[in-house]
């Protein structure tokens, strides 16, 4: 059947190509909160990961496909039997689910990371088609590099990768090498040359290095693409992906140059792009377009007075179309719980009965500290509701003393789950890396910085302060995140995060083995 052609389907890899993006990487918790807000936004396909990456990748596809409902849950595959059976077994308890398959086809590749001539890259593909139409009916197929491929050679690929079963076949510009009028020629020549194009979805996945998948992206909907691969934030490997809310709000705005539609619920947008950037730790820039904090910001005088007269005269979009509904002070120590909980819903979030008590007293508290608070206040308090790695190390209490003239000392008294407090002194180039170095003490894990990044959440000289660290350890990258009124307070904490979190993975390393050395004994024993 012909899909319908006023209607662009939104396909997020925010949890697969956007987690491959350095310092991005998710926990499981942290994917299924991502997943959970994509599919309230109106997502019609979450790729959710590449189960065969990793046992952890494939944990997180399957609790993905269990636990997320009203998208078509999707993992990403080699055209190999290997790779196709685990997609396959992590998705099977979704309602909906798909299996993408892909396998490299310009020359480059060819000759440099494959080794295989057109025929075998034709057979190999067919052959992945029809492994993955054994588990499903829904198998989308792309040519890796297509934008680079021999227009002869890929439309061959794409003609059997139809005749072997694929529903949808996406045309990726894996290096954002092309360019809208190339991209555009290169979807009406496939359309033109290839025979059933008109009975499955095309699709487009572009990249950002040249600054261009938005715009490439659009192209090739006008060139007849009908679903658009995307991520929130634009976040990915290298420059990064097309901006999932960017493409929408385009399609929408200029609804009557497009001519097509999407489901997305644009009011979450903003929500959604603060809870992917709280979790990754990648800052949205403030000249971001539709979600950067100046998305909607007017200084120039003369714009000004334009928009005090009608507000269509240097906007174009409204604010409230992405779910951007700011004021400036909004609450104080003496709010009450119905005016929180009107002001968060307000801001596009959803917490239950129990989340919403625990932010509560967090932001009492915090009035406590603040003379004003502002909506990133709020938003600061709920992002972080879920998103903070748990135990085993909590902080009981920080002291430091800082002179210009003079090392820094910190003493931090730490907490351990199995009932152990901990105090240790340390001294340091400022109270941040003392605080730093008597934490790794206290612990007994020791980390290489990478990176530490402070900025504040909203407005005023006693704005709260994210501070953002990021480590190396074992060969691994770490993130964690704090937000306090005070700056040394919330990086200490988000460095204990980064102890946690890296406890946390060995502890999981090591349930790994343990059931996979009491499998390989069971097996055995059979």
């Amino acid at each position: 059947m012909a899909p319908n052609p006023d209607r662009v389907l939104i396909f997020d890899t925010t949890l697969r190509d956007g987690e491959q993006s350095p310092g991005c990487s998710m926990t499981q918790p942290e994917k299924l909160r991502v997943a959970r807000s994509l599919a309230e936004l109106g997502v019609d396909v979450i790729e959710a990961g590449f189960p065969a990456a990793s046992r952890g990748d494939w944990e997180s596809v399957n609790a993905v496909a269990r636990e997320v409902q009203g998208s078509v849950i999707c993992g990403l595959a080699r055209c190999n039997r290997e790779d196709i059976d685990l997609a396959a077994k992590a998705l099977r308890d979704a309602p909906q689910h798909r299996i993408h398959v892909f396998l490299a086809t310009s020359a480059i590749h060819r000759q440099y990371k494959l080794n295989m001539a057109q025929e075998e890259i034709l057979r190999t593909a067919v052959e992945g088609v029809k492994m993955a139409r054994e588990w499903c009916e829904d198998v989308e197929f792309s040519p890796e590099d297509a934008s680079r491929t021999e227009l002869e050679f890929l439309a061959q690929v794409v003609e059997a990768a139809i005749e072997a079963g694929a529903s949808t076949v996406n045309i990726p510009d894996t290096v954002g090498y092309t360019v809208p009028d190339e991209f555009a020629e290169l979807f009406r020549y496939l359309r033109k040359n290839v025979r059933g194009i008109d009975t499955i979805r095309l699709s487009v996945h572009c990249h950002d290095d040249l600054g261009m998948a938005v715009a490439n992206s659009l192209t090739a909907v006008v060139a007849g693409a009908r679903q658009v691969e995307c991520t929130i934030n634009g976040i990915g490997e290298r420059a990064g992906n097309c901006s999932l809310e960017e493409v929408v709000m385009a399609l929408k705005t200029r609804e009557a140059f497009f001519n097509v539609r999407t489901q997305i619920q644009t009011t979450r947008l903003y929500p959604t792009s603060r809870l992917v950037s709280s979790i990754t730790g990648m800052p949205i820039p403030r000249n971001k377009a539709v979600v950067g904090e100046n998305a909607f910001a007017h200084e120039a005088g003369i714009h000004q007075h334009g928009m005090l007269k009608h507000h269509s005269t240097y906007e174009i979009l409204r604010p409230e179309d992405v779910g951007l509904s700011r004021s400036h002070l909004v609450l104080g120590k003496h709010s009450g719980r119905h005016a929180f909980r009107d002001r968060v819903k307000e801001l596009g979030f959803e917490l239950d009965e129990l989340e919403f008590n625990r932010v509560f007293e967090e932001f009492k508290a915090l009035a406590d500290k603040k003379k004003e608070l502002f909506d990133g206040d709020i938003e600061a308090l709920v992002l972080r509701a879920e998103g903070s790695a748990s135990g085993p190390w909590s902080l009981l209490d920080l002291k430091t003393v800082a002179d210009s003239n003079a090392p820094a000392d910190a003493v931090v008294r730490l907490q351990h789950t199995d009932g152990r407090t901990v105090e240790r002194k340390a001294q340091g180039d400022g109270p941040v890396d003392a605080a730093f170095k008597a934490i790794e003490t206290a612990t007994g894990v020791n980390v290489m910085l990478r990176k530490f990044e402070v900025h504040s959440v909203s407005e005023g000289e006693d704005a709260q302060g994210e501070a953002v660290v990021y480590v190396e350890y074992n060969q691994r990258t770490y993130r964690g995140s704090s937000v306090s009124t005070n700056i040394v307070e919330s990086s200490t904490k988000a460095f204990l995060e980064v102890i946690n979190r890296i406890e946390l993975s060995q502890a999981g390393t090591r349930s790994r083995e343990e059931r996979a050395g009491a499998a390989h004994v069971a097996q055995a024993a059979v």
